[in-house]
């Protein structure tokens, strides 16, 4: 309570961001940065709260990192519990977008998993699956939500074209997954947890591995892998990284095709959250069409 008093205080003190040319827009998460960007154009700033490569879903921000949050003139979270840390800042409501609100009745329940983020540490994800954008439908949903708070925020922005800009890119994406299964679900494995919302989406039955990113599976995982494989009939694995060389022997080795979804949580090193989408779901498709 001492705490979030604190944090209230704080806030007001610091007030709006209106010294700035631009209005500040923040975000918690990369897909909802992109958003952002793509809705606003250049009529106000869009910063991503969370460092470059590190994890919304296990990143905490500093009594620092909140007072730059609460002073923004428009804060945008993905919800669906993502971003832990956002239900205990006091942020500004008047400010505040909750892109997941109005996807209740969409959300994934999932069971309680604790698993490494690499400099993160451990993290558990409890109750609800948290990267809705991987249903390229829901993240149409999402930037339409967005979308209408910028338009009261922002009048003068061009929010409305872009919507509908954006709205087409999506739907294309979301027409390559829908062509990737026809007929019955098809059963892949994941290289993470991160995938339940793609899954449900374009009709693949996903079991999770819980791999480090970038790391040689050591023999006991894979063993976990074959397991998998003969227990589901699964034929593809899905990397969420391109893996080391041997990594992709290894797998090879087991009879599995492989594809590379970047999961998109993080902002990609080259392009953006809709070429990597792109280039992932044309690898899934390419993978797939090898084991028909």
């Amino acid at each position: 309570m001492r705490l979030r008093t604190l944090l209230v205080a704080i806030g007001l003190c610091a007030g709006p961001v209106s010294a700035q040319d631009l209005p500040v827009i923040v975000a918690d998460s990369y897909p909802m940065a992109f958003l952002a960007e793509t809705l606003v154009g250049d009529a106000a700033e869009v910063r991503l709260v969370v460092p470059e490569g590190r994890d919304p879903a296990s990143w905490r921000p500093t009594l620092a990192d909140i007072v730059e949050i609460q002073a923004a003139d428009l804060i945008v979270l993905n919800g669906s519990g993502l971003t832990d840390w956002s239900t205990r800042a006091a942020l500004p409501r008047s400010r505040t977008v909750d892109t997941g609100r109005g996807l209740e009745s969409d959300l994934i329940a999932t069971d309680t998993i604790t698993h490494s983020h690499g400099q993160e540490g451990s993290h558990s994800h409890e109750g609800v699956a948290p990267s809705t954008w991987l249903d390229l439908g829901l993240a149409i949903r999402q930037a339409e939500v967005l979308a209408r708070a910028m338009t009261r925020a922002l009048p003068n922005a061009p929010v409305a074209d872009n919507l509908t800009r954006l709205s087409d890119d999506l739907r294309e994406l979301d027409a390559m997954g829908d062509a990737l299964v026809d007929g019955a679900a098809i059963p892949v494995i994941t290289s993470h947890p991160r995938y339940e919302y793609l899954g449900r989406a374009y009709g693949l039955q996903v079991t999770s591995l819980d791999w480090t990113a970038g790391d040689v599976p050591d023999a006991s995982q894979l063993a976990t892998l074959r397991t998998f494989a003969e227990e589901t009939g699964a034929e593809v694995l899905i990397w969420e990284v391109a893996p080391p060389p041997e990594a992709r022997a290894s797998v090879e080795a087991l009879g599995l095709a492989q594809a590379v979804i970047p999961p998109m949580s993080t902002k990609p090193d080259t392009g953006d959250f809709l070429t990597g989408l792109r280039a992932g779901l044309a690898d899934l498709a390419e993978a797939l069409d090898t084991v028909d």
